[in-house]
């Protein structure tokens, strides 16, 4: 049963009550898959109706975007982290966080195809200046401690969330190829390891790109 809409008037409270709506779909994001969550599941777990949701938000997929910019950014602090304590794996640290951050994962795999259709041209703009600095930054910090350049740092990073966004739904079936895969474990061998393919493509991405120099 849904809750009588009382609007929030003071700054602090519309903060909150937004908070409240990204932590509901964070939740069902979780649960059930970034793809599956309607805007009416989240208004339904915050007790509110779809038209005092977006109040809030514009559209569902805003709400996705904001929530991947943070997801973004968590996992920038922690590749940061492993960044500063050499020596380092790249190839492994950036595989690594990725594979540990399924949320991320799958939002970056939503992205591109669906969360970007229908938002404004603001909240794209918002979400696309957030993601190419957190870009920027890890792309420096790679190159700090690989010996490639700035714009190769880019690049790696850039190639790894790239490669996750296919990755990752590969890796993780729906049900039904699920059910395929342990009925046919020949065609199962073909979806491939998440951690371990990211790793290899990102490694040897890291080891070709100074021979592309002179390209």
């Amino acid at each position: 049963m849904k809750r009588a809409f009382v609007r929030a008037r003071r700054p602090e409270h519309k903060q909150q009550r937004r908070e409240e709506i990204l932590a509901a779909a964070r939740d069902l994001a979780v649960a059930s898959g970034v793809r599956n969550v309607s805007l009416g599941a989240v208004a339904e777990a915050v007790g509110l109706a779809k038209s005092n949701i977006m109040r809030y938000f514009g559209t569902r997929e805003e709400i996705y975007l904001i929530l991947a910019a943070d997801e973004w950014h968590q996992w920038a602090a922690t590749v940061t982290t492993r960044l500063g304590a050499p020596p380092c794996d790249v190839a492994a640290v950036l595989a690594e966080t990725l594979a540990d951050r399924p949320l991320l994962c799958d939002l970056l795999s939503q992205t591109a195809t669906t969360l970007e259709h229908n938002v404004s041209v603001e909240a794209a703009r918002t979400f696309k200046r957030a993601i190419h600095a957190v870009i920027a930054d890890l792309g420096e910090q790679v190159a700090r401690v690989t010996g490639l350049t700035a714009d190769e740092g880019v690049e790696l990073v850039s190639a790894a969330t790239a490669l996750a966004s296919v990755l990752y739904p590969i890796a993780n079936p729906s049900p039904t190829l699920a059910e395929l895969y342990a009925q046919d474990p020949d065609i199962a061998a073909t979806c491939p390891d998440f951690l371990p393919t990211l790793t290899r493509a990102l490694r040897a991405l890291l080891a070709g790109l100074p021979a592309l120099r002179d390209d």
